[in-house]
């Protein structure tokens, strides 16, 4: 049985990663310090005996007993208003975290990913963006703590690759959406759902020209497992090169609701990328991946389980 470390494992793509290597008969052991993650989405794995789960830090020293085959590092605030209101954590996550684990993986002999982002190419000049771009990145911008964690990251796996030989994956992932997103993470799509489930008028930033691309996070899922799989080092877009813009994404959610909630324009934050949407030939080639799940059929069960979520909230707030 293997045995794999995720970092990250109460968070959305955390959780969702846990249940994965549990069906393909792996040893889960679940990190995270629980900043912006929930024990709610790993709950139903605590029974398991193929789990265990660590509160624990990484930027701080990691330690795990026995082998380990398998590191899957997610440990992140992974959304605007995360990494806004805590921004040396999340430089120290990227960084002090990414060197800790690199360090483990090294002492264990075991093959190490790392969760890379679409935010290393900042406000992209090139369109759709491939792994060759460099990116556009304003350092010191409000969006620079994540943008600069997530490049330190990749250069520091690429680092231990070539000088110690490490065994190293990353992946570049594009927006994904699925349920166990948090409806106040500051992200369009489940900002969207939650004010439309609550009569609330939808909020777009700019003029709603700005392109995104949403892949379902079960896609995503797969081509981070192909890709730790792999023999391939260097970084692969992971996402859905379904490209929409913001504006026709809020009236997508507002026919998918059944709400009459109008749309509402505020200013465009700084540094806000004007599109998004990944190159994935690399992917293709290498992994043998492209997403298969449309964005009406993702939607439909991201709705739903939104829906659920607010109404069992609902009804635990009506007992107290």
């Amino acid at each position: 049985m293997k045995r794999v470390l995720i970092t990250g494992a109460a968070g959305f793509l955390g959780s969702h990663l846990c249940d994965r290597f549990i069906k393909e008969g792996c040893h889960v052991i679940g990190m995270d310090n629980l900043i912006t993650g929930s024990l709610d989405n790993i709950e139903h794995l605590m029974p398991k005996k193929e789990f265990e789960f660590y509160h624990h830090d990484v930027s701080k020293f990691v330690h795990v007993a026995g082998d380990i085959d398998y590191i899957l590092h997610f440990a992140s605030p992974a959304s605007p208003i995360d990494y806004l209101q805590i921004p040396i954590q999340t430089l120290k996550v990227g960084s002090l975290g990414t060197h800790n684990l690199l360090g483990l993986a090294k002492a264990k002999k075991a093959r190490i990913l790392v969760a890379s982002t679409s935010e290393v190419y900042g406000d992209p000049l090139v369109h759709p963006q491939n792994e060759d771009y460099w990116g556009n990145v304003n350092p010191i911008g409000p969006r620079g703590v994540y943008d600069e964690a997530k490049r330190f990251q990749e250069a520091i796996t690429m680092a231990y690759h070539t000088f110690h030989g490490l065994e190293t994956r990353i992946v570049r992932i594009f927006n994904t959406y699925g349920p166990r997103m948090r409806l106040n993470d500051g992200r369009a799509l489940p900002a969207f759902i939650g004010q439309a489930l609550q009569g609330k008028d939808l909020t777009v930033f700019g003029d709603g020209s700005q392109t995104r691309s949403f892949c379902y996070v079960d896609d995503l899922v797969e081509g981070i497992y192909r890709l730790l799989l792999s023999d391939y080092a260097h970084p692969v877009n992971v996402g859905n090169p379904d490209e929409i813009s913001i504006k026709d994404f809020a009236e997508e959610i507002i026919k998918l609701t059944g709400t009459d909630q109008k749309i509402i324009y505020k200013p465009l934050p700084k540094d806000d990328p004007k599109q998004r949407k990944p190159d994935i030939t690399r992917a293709k080639e290498i992994l043998d991946w492209e997403p298969k799940v449309s964005r009406a059929e993702g939607l439909q069960k991201t709705y739903a389980y939104f829906k659920d979520y607010l109404e069992k909230n609902a009804q635990k707030a009506s007992q107290i």
